[in-house]
């Protein structure tokens, strides 16, 4: 009998089987090895913030200020009132 369909590289049972051992290897190498995550955790933190610093003023052009950059009213000093016009009193 021949069979012209080729049979995938990995079949389900086989890709079940994967998965299932790297599901428990990870497992087994994380909590081995949590003392050591545990440990640089106070280190990601403090390097958490200059990185937030970073990233956070990327978006306006760091620290040289919002002139030129469409903001309405930053920096400007004028007060808009809403609601009424120049002639009301």
């Amino acid at each position: 009998m021949n069979d012209n369909h080729s049979s995938p590289a990995w079949s389900t049972y086989s890709r079940t089987v994967f998965i299932a051992f790297a599901v428990i290897a990870l497992g087994l190498v994380a909590y081995e090895h949590r003392v050591h995550l545990l440990g640089i955790l106070p280190w990601l933190l403090i390097l958490a913030c200059p990185l937030m610093h970073l990233f956070m003023h990327h978006g306006h052009g760091g620290h040289s200020g919002h002139s030129g950059h469409g903001h309405a009213g930053h920096g400007t000093g004028t007060v808009r009132q809403k609601g009424r016009e120049a002639g009301d009193v």
